[in-house]
């Protein structure tokens, strides 16, 4: 009888459960959130298919393991440090854009908000909005393609480098005539930074969203891409349509009106939109369109 109870007393101390404190609660819910961003992340990208393939490699190391196949065991273990670099190398891209986006979550940006300079005072003037939407109508009632890239806090100096420097003040006369025809300025994207026109003809990193319509061409892909990456607002006109479309973090915002883009303009300075205005959300509801 004493037997079986020291049995059945080592059986229950032996199964029983660890002692959970607080930090360990606190572990768990940070290891259980940064295993869910990652799977979310992993199945937005070509990563997926990445691990459905090493899936496919475990189950067949396991089954080698089970028959103990020595020479498909030696070639795995051989390939492993190599395979580690491969994936690295093949999905740099991914990988960047992953540590990008945790660097603009707004949980982390006021962690390391440095530059407090921006926040000081309008980035934009009523001339520079007013000129920008202008410019903007304008070109579209002519159906002339535009692609007009507003600078927020991330900088867009690397795309900058790509186009001709112009270093001018914004005007409506001078992106109407920058998108004119013939013209040695009017292809690829203008930069505006604060109330100056930073370059021209410059170009874009084009958006590999696979659920974009098929009917975007690549002025709006390129707008869409370099939303993607930073949080810059981008002005799309068609050529083809006339219509105004606007990129914002990596969506696109489709036929919009004027007051609607003056809002959205002025949101990038942190002013409250312009909610007297009516009209804004009768035409909103019926006209906009967002795809992701």
């Amino acid at each position: 009888m004493k037997t079986i109870i020291s049995f059945l007393k080592d059986y229950i101390s032996w199964n029983s459960l660890p002692k959970i404190g607080f930090t360990d609660i606190i572990e768990i819910l940070i290891l259980t959130f940064v295993i869910y961003s990652v799977i979310v992340w992993v199945k937005q990208t070509r990563a997926w298919i990445l691990v459905k393939g090493l899936i496919v490699l475990l189950i067949l190391w396991l089954f080698a393991s089970i028959l103990n196949l020595s020479v498909i065991l030696w070639i795995f273990y051989k390939c492993l440090n190599v395979g580690i670099i491969a994936v690295i190398i093949v999905f740099q891209p991914e990988f960047r854009k992953a540590l990008e986006q945790l660097g603009q979550n707004h949980l982390v940006t006021p962690l390391f908000n440095f530059n407090d300079s921006k926040d000081k005072g309008d980035r934009f003037s009523e001339k520079t909005v007013s000129d920008i939407v202008k410019a903007t109508f304008e070109l579209a009632k002519a159906k002339t393609g535009a692609l007009i890239v507003i600078e927020k806090e991330l900088s867009l100096m690397e795309f900058e480098k790509t186009g001709i420097a112009i270093d001018s003040l914004v005007s409506s006369q001078l992106l109407i005539n920058i998108f004119e025809h013939n013209t040695p300025l009017h292809d690829g994207a203008v930069i505006i930074k604060g109330n100056r026109v930073a370059a021209a003809t410059c170009y874009l990193p084009l958006s590999d969203n696979m659920h974009l319509s098929k009917e975007l061409g690549t002025r709006h892909r390129a707008g869409i891409g370099v939303s993607e990456i930073t949080d810059c607002l981008t002005i799309i006109v068609s050529e083809e349509t006339g219509k105004v479309s606007i990129a914002t973090g990596g969506s696109l915002i489709r036929n919009v009106d004027g007051d609607y883009l003056r809002n959205k303009i002025l949101s990038l300075q942190n002013k409250a939109p312009d909610t007297k205005k009516i009209k804004l959300w009768k035409g909103r509801s019926k006209s906009e369109r967002e795809a992701d």
